[in-house]
């Protein structure tokens, strides 16, 4: 072979080159893989949730039957979210997370068969919407705990707004294209293509490299699991802590937002359309928040982060003044890019404290108490403006947001927990007190938000 014509072959005398990386050191197989997924999947599944929605009323439903299927799919997350975290500590993340995509493909496919084919039944409906929250219950926390054990060391912030800012450009997209295509083509084709996006997501799990991830010791069954992941919460303040405060914040925001949102754009902006914008410009802010924190690495993870909280009572606030649509949706967007910072700080802090093998435990307790007060609320919310009056059911819910992120900031941990570096780790400063034993572990992979 002639040296000179081959560029891979060095000329004498020459070392050979390099191939250029194909991207950044900590964009390894497995994190490329979990995003490519994500956008995938958000892609779908948030066209989905609109085409779900017609599909009830196209079937003769009202705004009660949409509520109910909604519902339909809330309660099993709230139910198995459990019992999917201890599962996927107990056996490989990624073949918990290509069986819950598997069901959430049937699932999906079997509604848009049942919409496109015949007349669907509102039981009918539910018994799919159902099956689809139960994959989603064990799916959240093995996906999160293979995200963060696949990304390591001091980049792992920006990693995770890398991830996040993927997720929610495709979710933003997702909506607007979900939309477009429910109005063109109609409901049972956009709910086809979820469950198309089901199938490549599972295909593109399948191939995830889990040959680094240290065999599990067996444990002593599953209610063993799950108070080991409770002890794990229970033993950091900053932990719990925040998981109630979202708990409240949560179900007071769906409130705000799925009720009196569109209530308030219904009498005083003109209509649905100023609403969808204004969620528009939210979901924009998601995603220029996640870019900001692929630049910004805030020393104090959590300080940082909280009171990045607050400004999740400003939409609250703004729809109980009600202000116009244009300023709403400045409100909208800020509180994207707050929240965002929120979220990045928040997994960056899980993925640098919490041992590796208790991360899905953790994760599920983490979503269990975020989803788990927001049916009550969504279901009070109508009762709560019969009673007090929208304007002032609206006020309530911002109050508690910033009641509810006050007391958090009372937690010392709260506003100590530093983000570790490679310099402190080398100078062996101490971990934050009541910080649990998995701080340690400052520059090795532990965990995983998927």
């Amino acid at each position: 072979m002639n040296s000179a014509a081959d560029p891979t072959v060095p000329a004498p005398g020459r070392r050979p080159r390099r191939p250029a990386p194909r991207g950044p050191a900590w964009a390894g197989r497995n994190y490329s893989l979990l995003t490519a997924a994500a956008a995938v999947t958000h892609l779908g599944s948030h066209g989905a949730l609109i085409a779900a929605a017609f599909a009830v009323l196209d079937a003769g439903g009202d705004g009660g039957d949409v509520g109910l299927v909604a519902a339909a799919r809330t309660v099993p997350l709230v139910l198995f979210l459990l019992i999917g975290g201890a599962l996927a500590d107990r056996l490989p993340r990624h073949r918990v997370m290509v069986a819950a995509n598997v069901l959430n493909c049937a699932s999906q496919g079997a509604f848009a068969l049942l919409v496109l084919t015949g007349d669907p039944q509102l039981w009918q409906m539910m018994l799919l919407t159902a099956l689809n929250g139960t994959g989603q219950a064990f799916f959240s926390p093995a996906a999160e705990g293979m995200l963060l054990s696949s990304v390591q060391g001091e980049q792992a912030g920006r990693a995770f707004a890398v991830f996040r800012m993927a997720m929610q450009g495709a979710a933003l997209g997702g909506a607007a294209l979900g939309g477009a295509m429910v109005a063109a083509i109609g409901p049972g084709w956009v709910l086809a293509a979820d469950a198309a996006a089901f199938a490549v997501a599972a295909g593109l799990r399948s191939f995830l490299d889990v040959s680094g991830v240290p065999a599990r010791a067996p444990g002593g069954g599953l209610l063993a699991d799950l108070r080991e992941g409770w002890r794990e919460v229970a033993g950091r303040p900053w932990l719990w802590g925040i998981v109630v405060q979202f708990s409240l914040a949560n179900a007071v925001v769906a409130a705000a937002d799925a009720v009196y949102g569109p209530l308030v754009a219904r009498d005083h902006l003109g209509g649905p359309a100023p609403w969808g914008l204004a969620l528009g410009f939210f979901g924009a802010g998601t995603v220029a928040g996640a870019l900001l924190m692929t630049r910004w690495k805030p020393r104090r993870l959590l300080l940082a982060g909280t009171l990045c909280v607050f400004p999740l009572a400003l939409p609250s606030a703004a729809l109980a003044v009600p202000v116009p649509a244009a300023a709403l949706c400045a409100v909208m967007f800020v509180t994207g890019v707050t929240l965002e910072v929120f979220g990045v700080s928040w997994m960056t802090a899980l993925h640098q404290e919490i041992p590796e093998d208790k991360l899905s435990r953790v994760s599920a307790y983490d979503w269990f108490g975020s989803v788990a007060l927001v049916p009550l609320a969504t279901a009070l919310a109508g009762p709560a403006e019969q009673a007090f009056g929208r304007t002032t059911a609206l006020w309530g819910c911002a109050t508690l947001v910033v009641v509810a992120t006050a007391a958090v900031l009372c937690v010392p941990d709260v506003r100590r927990l530093r983000r570790r570096t490679k310099e402190v780790a080398v100078a062996g400063a101490p971990a934050v007190p009541g910080a649990g034993s998995g701080s340690a572990d400052a520059e090795r992979a532990v965990g995983g938000l998927g």
